[in-house]
């Protein structure tokens, strides 16, 4: 059966950990350890409570997830729900990897790499420099607003998405920032693309968008940052040999 160690070298040099900027909070890398081993990869959104109790229940022994163990930042104590992922996961043999920016950034396995070939978009370029590194894409994608509008819902599986129609119904050239990128929507009309879709905002960007002429497609946090934890599980997965599986828990945020 392949071991933690190796597993976790490869991931940090493939996701280019190193020296990668990121949130104080993010810790990415491998944020727990097991015994040792791995008999089956998990992966989900977010390292919570309900998604490491299915995790251990379900034989996983790795889990990659994209907000991790630190991530809620209330305390450095391990009390409470910290105190009881961590007895969990000790009793359930599993460790936790997780990768924030560098999953978001990836040109392969990330989110809005992955949603971007969802999407069926073409010349599909880096985009939206932050901390240092682009951690979105954009690309051209010659299609009606309100057709790409269901293309982003059935991509993502979302019930309900909101959308900005400031911009032109005929859609030619997307920009993609998965998560909560919404804030950024100045930056983003600068930039040329005409429609920009990501997972959030707060209330302001939508009708700065609109004042912009920028169409935004606001698919949901949650929602748009499935993509990377599934495409990493399964190259890892192929790579090593090993089963995965995906642990949804969806917030509807």
């Amino acid at each position: 059966m392949p071991a933690l160690k190796p597993i976790v070298s490869y991931m940090d040099k493939y996701l280019r950990h190193a020296g990668f900027s990121d949130y104080s909070s993010a810790w990415n890398g491998l944020q727990l350890e097991n015994s040792g081993r791995v008999l089956k990869l998990g992966a989900a959104v977010d390292a919570c409570e309900p998604v490491m109790e299915e995790a251990v229940m379900r034989g996983v022994s790795l889990l990659l997830v994209h907000h991790g163990l630190m991530w809620e930042q209330h305390s450095f104590a391990f009390t409470g729900a910290r105190y009881r992922k961590l007895k969990l996961a000790l009793n359930g043999d599993l460790a936790v990897y997780s990768s924030h920016l560098p999953l978001d950034a990836h040109p392969v396995v990330g989110n809005a790499a992955q949603l971007a070939k969802a999407l069926g978009a073409r010349k599909v370029e880096p985009f939206f420099p932050y901390k240092g590194e682009p951690v979105g894409v954009r690309g051209v994608l010659s299609t009606a607003l309100d057709a790409l509008v269901e293309f982003v819902k059935e991509a993502t599986s979302a019930d309900h998405i909101t959308v900005c129609r400031a911009g032109p119904a005929k859609v030619k050239k997307i920009g993609i920032v998965t998560g909560g990128a919404g804030s950024e929507v100045a930056e983003i009309a600068r930039s040329g693309v005409d429609t920009f879709i990501t997972g959030e905002g707060p209330h302001w960007s939508y009708t700065a968008a609109e004042e912009l002429g920028l169409n935004v497609i606001y698919a949901g946090h949650y929602a748009t940052e499935t993509f990377g934890v599934r495409a990493l599980a399964e190259h890892v997965a192929r790579k090593f040999k090993i089963d995965w599986v995906f642990i949804e828990h969806p917030t509807g945020l």
